[in-house]
């Protein structure tokens, strides 16, 4: 078996409202999806972190850089071809979009792998520890609107998203930390008392701020406070560890195994939070976890993107050890983003349908059964959400 095409798909379009966290607001919603096609007619699908026109950058590097690096190989030979590409393009990107764009071509050849063998990927990695997993949903949003309408409105979207029957609900932060206490408390009320709710400041706060906001975080019970500071600053996240009861979670923006050592070593994280779509597709992925879980850090994937990410993470999460393990282990849970997504509910052929899952189960969503990551796209609607080039 050969590779013979590999393709970026950038889709996109305008949401419903504009929305916001920390850093921006944005009014159109992208994915960058990967096709590695083989002359055996086995095609394999992946997807590449980063919105925009971060998406359209990556589709050069995709295409432009890593396809002629690739064809003609043999797409089982996924470790040995993520070594080629990695090492040639190491001089001009260890970190960032090399690593998004590599992260789509090898969860394709993974998917062409458990196709090749009829199995799911969770059972080329080694067999699913559980079946189905918790789901999480997040909302929250910011908006251009005064901090009393954010209030009211964070105590409402809590206490809906609960009601929608997911297992915890997590929340954005950004207009300040004073402001953004207010939010928090707002969320705790939205969920009573013996509901989990996190907050994610997407690196928004300097260290005094962070710990003002992580106090109050402590006083509410909140489980995780997600990057408090920015992703460089290790010494904040280590201060912040030490100093705070909450959990202090992180590591999205984070890349292969070497930055993650970085990351572990340091001692600045309870929860860690790999993007796989990101850090270097499965592959590294794997390597990541074995990392974080070699230094007793519990993992919880970060999840962005359209189906085919959701579905890659939940291969992920069936394979992925308990840690430490016990009768009653705190599961890791997925992240579902509550806000409208077509590119999640529409993409594929036989949609996942989470929110229907959550809601009957009691929280949870099975994990796909089938060959590779268990989904397929349907074609009619990539193109019609392709962005011209």
């Amino acid at each position: 078996m050969k590779i013979t095409a590999v393709k970026s798909h950038v889709l996109g379009c305008d949401m419903p409202e504009e929305l916001g966290y920390s850093q921006q607001y944005y009014a159109r919603r992208s994915a960058h999806l990967v096709e590695v096609t083989t002359d055996e007619g086995v095609t394999g699908w992946g997807e590449c972190f980063g919105p925009g026109t971060i998406a359209l950058a990556n589709k050069g590097i995709v295409e432009k850089v890593i396809a002629p690096m690739v064809l003609g190989a043999d797409p089982i030979d996924r470790d040995v071809l993520w070594h080629k590409v990695y090492n040639l393009m190491r001089d001009h990107g260890q970190k960032g979009m090399p690593l998004q764009a590599l992260s789509g071509v090898d969860i394709a050849l993974w998917d062409i792998a458990g196709k090749v063998a009829g199995l799911p990927i969770h059972k080329l990695i080694g067999g699913a520890h559980r079946t189905r997993v918790p789901v999480y949903g997040y909302g929250m949003m910011l908006k251009r609107e005064s901090v009393a309408d954010h209030v009211a409105r964070f105590a409402d979207e809590a206490a809906a998203i609960k009601g929608m029957g997911f297992a915890a609900t997590k929340m954005k932060l950004g207009l300040g930390a004073k402001e953004d206490v207010k939010l928090a408390a707002a969320v705790r009320r939205g969920v009573g008392d013996k509901f989990d709710f996190m907050a994610d400041a997407n690196h928004c706060y300097t260290t005094s701020d962070a710990f003002y906001v992580g106090r109050a975080l402590d006083e509410l019970d909140a489980y995780w406070f997600e990057e408090p500071v920015a992703p460089e600053d290790l010494d904040g996240y280590r201060e912040l560890r030490a100093g705070l009861r909450v959990n202090i979670s992180g590591g999205e923006a984070e890349f292969n195994r070497w930055g993650w050592r970085a990351i572990l070593e340091n001692r600045g994280l309870d929860i860690a939070q790999p993007e796989v779509c990101a850090l270097g597709g499965i592959s590294e992925y794997l390597r990541v976890l074995a990392l974080c879980h070699a230094h007793h850090t519990p993992v919880i994937n970060h999840v962005w993107g359209s189906a085919i990410a959701v579905a890659t993470n939940l291969q992920l999460l069936a394979a992925m050890p308990p840690l430490p393990g016990g009768l009653f282990p705190r599961e890791p849970m997925l992240e579902f983003d509550t806000t409208e997504n077509i590119f999640r509910d529409q993409l594929l052929a036989e949609p996942l349908d989470i929110q229907r899952q959550v809601a009957a189960s009691g929280g949870f969503v099975s994990i796909p059964d089938g060959p590779g990551i268990g989904v397929e796209p349907d074609r009619a609607f990539i193109e019609r959400y392709s962005v011209a080039e």
